[in-house]
């Protein structure tokens, strides 16, 4: 399995731009997959510097209904004319940072015929499941950090049941692919139990060590190697790195084998 950073919230290569989002191209044995889209057509770009060809992806998947991950959604429709859009069904709801930036999905899009909005548990074929795990208890849940959802006329904390991660089963793995992990990364590793996960952990306003500690020790009481990226914080990897040697950052160009 072969997994390229398209985009991410910094970059190490003087060639590939950054922007606050992510969006990652996976190759495994049967399927070439995109990974959510970024905030803009930066993806795209960067994917052509790259050398990889979305217009082969067969497969992409938007991890929840942020800007951040599926602002690129309108390019890809446009620059691939075949592959489905595994999709939350609550995707299209409206998001918000606290009550006026506006923080969702291009609504116009929600009709396309390529979207297939997912079940809480999602069979794509024998290698590749989706799972929002809306049916779980959330001990670890860290909060919403002020981002909300609007219901008629109110703003009420977001309860990220439009998030649903990927699970590739490759090679005896288990490689969980997660965009924000605003659920809470500690449960989402219980609920999975992966050998590899890929992904944001939302800790970039956790400033507390007991916190990132407890997150360190409960990570790693798990046999699993982890590449974070995006909204964990930079701040925050450095610290959890110093606690767990198989933590890795994935930043904008960088590639890895599995």
């Amino acid at each position: 399995m072969k997994i390229t950073v398209l985009t991410e919230n910094i970059t190490e290569n003087p060639i590939i731009c950054a922007e606050h989002g992510l969006s990652l191209y996976i190759e495994t044995d049967a399927h070439k997959i995109l990974f959510d889209m970024g905030q803009t057509d930066l993806f795209y770009k960067n994917a052509t510097i790259l050398g990889v060809d979305l217009a082969e992806v067969d497969i992409a998947i938007l991890s929840h209904g942020h800007y951040d991950h599926g602002g690129g959604l309108s390019t890809f429709l446009k620059i691939n004319n075949s592959a489905p859009v595994y999709i939350s069904p609550y995707a299209f709801e409206p998001h918000y940072n606290g009550k006026e930036k506006y923080i969702g999905l291009d609504s116009s899009l929600q009709g396309s015929s390529r979207l297939i909005f997912t079940a809480n548990t999602e069979i794509i074929d024998t290698s590749l499941s989706i799972h929002s795990y809306n049916d779980r208890e959330m001990p670890n849940f860290l909060g919403s950090f002020g981002l909300t959802k609007r219901l008629g006329d109110e703003f009420i904390p977001d309860d990220f049941i439009h998030e649903q991660y990927l699970l590739i089963r490759e090679n005896g793995k288990r490689v969980l692919i997660s965009g924000c992990s605003h659920k809470g990364i500690i449960d989402i590793v219980d609920w999975s139990c992966p050998d590899v996960l890929i992904g944001g952990f939302h800790l970039s306003k956790i400033s507390d060590t007991a916190e990132l500690d407890k997150i360190a020790n409960a990570l790693s009481s798990h046999k699993a190697s982890y590449y974070t990226c995006h909204c964990t914080g930079t701040a925050q990897y450095e610290y959890l790195k110093s606690k767990m040697p198989y933590l890795e950052y994935l930043s904008c160009g960088k590639v890895i084998e599995l």
